[in-house]
């Protein structure tokens, strides 16, 4: 069987080899080593004829290849034709397992895993082609909409409140809870409860807040359940003043806090 092959459409020995198991239409997992190696010893050969040719165009081709590409196809040629003459002989049993060696399993093995890769390969390079016809649309908000930011004046939410007002209310709080305490009852076991979390106390003091308008600071940390529900429901007031829906005042040094919703009536 003659071939007319391109030498520039094969990247290696393996190439060659799998596409003349597709072009032959070969079950991968059964190569007809004698058929397969006369058509690779064919293309060798073809390479031999063409380095030998007169044309000019013809030799740079050949001469395009590196001795190690050139090497690499006669050690392919060497491998196939040692395959064809094992293929000869009898057929060779492993001693542990008790099967028959097939000579053809190792270079089964390594055309599976360039198969796997050349077709990844092609995969990545569909992927990076397809890539470049992707346009992106810039972002139509306007400038001045994105960097918008609400101004919130910090110092006149916390005017005349200072944190050791704030630590004193907290601790007031604490020591009531504290007093409130069962001696007997709390040696008992308890059934934890799930952990408070901020974002449920803030929704808390938000509806809280609408609903009295203005109140007092220490009523509201009276009416959590436990310690933990106090810390957090007193970091929410905090985190609602440092976004502006609450200011905090005080009439006097010892007096009570109170807390007033921003816009309240």
């Amino acid at each position: 069987m003659n071939l007319e092959i391109k030498l520039e459409s094969f990247d290696g020995p393996l190439d060659l080899l799998l596409h003349l198991i597709e072009q032959n239409e070969i079950d991968i997992f059964d190569i007809p080593i004698v058929q397969i190696t006369d058509q690779y010893l064919q293309y060798v050969q073809a390479m031999q004829e063409l380095a030998m040719n007169d044309d000019t165009a013809t030799k740079e081709k050949i001469r395009s290849r590196s001795m190690d590409d050139m090497s690499e196809f006669m050690l392919m040629a060497a491998t196939l034709l040692s395959i064809k003459s094992k293929m000869l002989l009898p057929v060779e049993v492993d001693e542990e397992t008790g099967e028959e060696i097939d000579p053809r399993a190792e270079l089964v093995e390594r055309l599976l895993e360039y198969k796997v890769y050349k077709y990844a390969s092609g995969e990545l390079k569909d992927k990076h082609e397809g890539a470049e016809k992707l346009l992106f649309r810039d972002s139509s908000i306007p400038p001045e909409v994105s960097s918008y930011r609400e101004d919130v004046d910090v110092s006149e939410l916390l005017d005349g409140i200072t944190l050791s007002k704030l630590q004193s209310i907290f601790y007031d709080v604490m020591h009531r809870q504290i007093e409130r305490k069962d001696p007997i009852r709390s040696n008992f076991g308890q059934i934890k409860k799930e952990p408070v979390s901020l974002e449920d106390r803030i929704d808390y003091i938000e509806n809280y807040s609408q609903t009295h308008k203005k109140f007092s600071f220490r009523n509201l940390l009276e009416e959590a359940e436990d310690k933990l529900t106090v810390i957090v429901t007193f970091l929410g007031v905090l985190e609602l003043m440092k976004m502006g829906k609450l200011v905090v005042s005080q009439d006097g040094i010892f007096s009570d806090i109170l807390v007033e919703t921003v816009g309240a009536k």
